[in-house]
């Protein structure tokens, strides 16, 4: 006969109280008793059928997996095209006036060396400048050079175009001129080149490197333009025109990233350091202290979040003018006016804060004092996690692994999207015949052609961007999942063996890794599908977000602003939601192996049941690792940005132009390798409750294999507790029996 299934008690004693809530026998560890059930069937040791990891599984979630894959192929022919047809050089050197690629060597000249854009004409450049003029800067004539030229006091000099027609010189040749071929041009070809239409220019203006373009200054030199007047060239404009229309061209968004990204090349040895050692150095180091000193730290923890946001909120009320700054000024010295002085339209703003404070102040300590008694339960989980660590030493160095994965595949993503968004077709520009220059080929001055060229993209190269960020969206989340639900199957080994060493078998990191790639895959597809999307989303909001911004700025555009912020809101909530259930759907899925949705919804139905144990650990081990990211990407960006206040990159050739790029550079690589490492605690921390949850559950209420460490701080809790309650009791029965 088939054994009838017990319906005893379906949570864990913990306290007194079962973990699902269900009413159940002694507490552990009652000292008023003799040995209860509970504690009598754990010490007995575990059952004759030990539930270990599941072993004998199938393949989960393939529909999700073959899409992943089908995925996967149209990324890499949309990279494939980027690569055969773009050139990323187009998005950093600008064109010439034939249409070229400063530097490329392909060009319809070699221009290989030749890197250096450089306006010709100035009075185009000038044009451009004029609001009532429709010519635009990018239709000036424009040139390649190796660098900017200077204008000479003794005699004119002159920037002509590339030797062609009956110029015979190489352009070796021609830069050895310095670009001056002036007296082998014919007379009209000199008048034509005196009236600003070529093929010789003159260098009258001072021009500097902005970044492989030139910035023309306002004035030209005044010994040139006599040289240039007697000679009997035309009228020259000059002004701050010149240099507004040019330092705007040059400070757009694109160029500010260029001169960014020669920042990070000039302080590479500063990012090696502190973007990649420091980090790590510190990461670990992280990871010890709270590997032996997890109590301190966290109680640590909670004393400063309630007292940072108790002095945040203070110092809001002061600048609110709520609170006098007498007190303050008092202690600190008459330079705190300064600080906390505002004006009266900033005192309304800061009031509306101070209250948000104070609403924030009430949350925290209500939270605090909510989550106060199970701090210790929280602590017990944390020591475990890290005593679980410390029993697989490859769990320390397992996170370099997927740290190189995503470091490898988005280097490969962003020279694939610069690739792809420089994939368009060259075309010259419609100025409406608003130029003239002389064609060295046709002999002749023309108006045809002298029109600048600009990159267009298709409506299929927009598309292929699109799919190319979602991309980096469902690939990162598709490796962060596979690297969590490894983690946690090397963790869950570890507790069904309940925390003995000698039980977890040979590389149970490997033999984890080994059950996600042969049956999971599908599902870690799935989890992180839904992520992709919700980030997907979000990036497209803000994308018509800062379309629309000059809609915000119009009246009644606070409304849109209200919605669009509310909008981003909801859908962070929504995706922090999501990857909290992923991450916990990826324990049970290590654990027993089910699809991705099964998994889901046992892991919420386990949340759901013991969601106060839950929140109190989750949010002090979270609050814990958070604040340990913090610090160890804030020191990383401090050393980087003395190791930049160092002369080095003060002068000559490692000069900076600010330190802002690479210090933040280093902040970011900081927090992400921190988070990459400290992963592998939270979800060590998240795999402990969870499976303490689920062998709850499988044995009526009683943990069966819970490491000692974690049986021996829930039987002292609920000693402590117990005491307490039989203390209140007897009270209450001396006051009865008083009356």
């Amino acid at each position: 006969m088939r054994k009838q299934k017990n319906q005893g008690p379906t949570g864990a004693i913990v306290s007194g109280t079962p973990i699902y809530g269900s009413p159940v026998s002694p507490v552990i560890g009652s000292p008023a008793q003799a040995r209860s059930p509970a504690n009598a069937a754990y010490e007995a040791g575990p059952p004759a059928q030990k539930p270990r990891i599941k072993q004998n599984r199938k393949c989960r979630d393939i529909v999700f997996l073959i899409l992943f894959l089908a995925f996967g192929i149209g990324f890499i022919i949309e990279t494939s095209f980027g690569f055969n047809k773009g050139d990323p050089r187009r998005l950093v050197y600008g064109f010439d006036y034939l249409g070229n690629t400063c530097g490329d060597k392909k060009a319809s000249v070699n221009l290989k060396s030749f890197e250096v854009r450089y306006w010709q004409n100035p009075n185009q450049v000038y044009k451009s400048g004029v609001l009532s003029d429709p010519f635009n800067l990018a239709d000036a004539r424009s040139i390649c050079l190796k660098d900017c030229p200077s204008p000479s006091n003794t005699n004119l000099t002159w920037i002509c175009d590339y030797p062609q027609g009956p110029i015979n010189l190489t352009m070796d040749d021609w830069a050895g001129r310095n670009y001056d071929y002036y007296d082998l041009l014919s007379t009209a070809q000199q008048d034509s080149s005196m009236n600003l239409t070529g093929p010789c220019y003159p260098v009258l203006f001072q021009s500097t490197n902005f970044f492989w373009s030139c910035q023309l200054e306002a004035s030209p030199s005044n010994e040139t333009l006599k040289l240039w007047t007697a000679m009997g060239g035309v009228s020259i404009n000059s002004g701050d025109v010149i240099v507004q229309v040019v330092h705007k061209a040059l400070t757009k968004p694109s160029a500010v990233v260029k001169r960014y990204i020669a920042d990070l090349g000039r302080a590479w040895p500063v990012l090696v350091v502190c973007g990649g050692i420091a980090p790590l150095l510190l990461s670990v180091t992280w990871l010890i202290l709270v590997r032996y000193f997890v109590g301190v730290i966290t109680w640590l923890t909670i004393v400063l979040l309630n007292v940072f946001t108790l002095l945040v909120t203070l110092f809001f009320y002061i600048k609110a003018g709520w609170i006098g700054k007498d007190a303050v000024t008092a202690v600190v010295g008459s330079g705190a006016n300064n600080v906390l002085s505002s004006s009266t339209t900033e005192q309304n703003n800061l009031k509306i804060v101070a209250v948000i404070m104070t609403i924030v102040l009430i949350v925290v300590v209500l939270i605090t004092l909510i989550l106060l008694k199970r701090v210790i339960i929280a602590v017990a989980v944390i020591k475990v996690a890290a005593k679980a660590i410390g029993a697989i030493p490859s769990l320390i160095i397992y996170p370099i692994v997927p740290f190189l994965v995503v470091a490898v595949f988005l280097i490969y993503w962003l020279a694939a999207l610069l690739y792809l968004a420089s994939a368009g077709s060259v075309t010259q520009n419609n100025c409406n015949n608003s130029c003239a220059a002389y064609d060295l080929t046709l002999q002749a001055i023309s108006d045809n052609s002298c029109c600048g060229y600009s990159l267009h993209h298709s409506k299929n190269i927009a598309w292929a961007i699109v799919y190319h960020i979602f991309g980096v969206f469902w690939t990162t989340q598709f490796i962060i999942a596979c690297c969590l639900t490894t983690i946690a199957g090397a963790i869950a080994t570890y507790y069904w063996a309940r925390g003995e060493t000698t039980e977890l078998g040979w590389a149970p990191v490997l033999s984890s890794a080994k059950r996600v790639v042969r049956y999971s895959l599908g599902s870690m597809a799935l989890g992180s599908l839904l992520v992709a999307i919700i980030e997907m989303i979000r990036f497209v909001l803000e994308f018509i977000r800062k379309r629309l911004k000059l809609l915000e700025s119009a009246p009644g555009g606070c409304c849109l602003s209200i919605l669009f912020c509310c909008a981003q809101c909801c859908l962070g909530c929504i995706e922090w939601t999501i990857k909290f259930i992923n991450r916990n759907a990826y324990i049970v899925i290590a654990t027993s192996g089910k699809g991705f949705c099964r998994a889901a919804g046992k892991a919420s139905a386990l949340i759901v049941s013991n969601i106060l144990r839950v929140a109190a650990v989750n949010i002090i081990g979270d609050l814990i690792l958070f604040l340990g990211k913090v610090c160890v990407s804030l020191a990383s960006a401090l050393f980087a940005f003395l190791m930049l206040e160092t002369h080095k990159y003060k002068s000559g050739n490692s000069k900076v132009s600010s330190p802002l790029f690479p210090v933040l550079f280093c902040w970011g690589v900081g927090y992400i390798t921190a988070g990459i490492f400290f992963a592998v605690v939270e979800m060590a921390i998240d795999t402990i409750l969870l499976s303490f949850c689920i062998d709850a559950e499988e044995h009526n209420g009683t943990a069966m294999f819970a490491p000692p460490l974690l049986m021996d701080t829930l039987s002292s809790h609920a000693r402590r507790q117990e005491a307490a309650e039989a203390e209140r009791a007897l009270r209450k029965q001396q006051r009865a029996a008083r009356n």
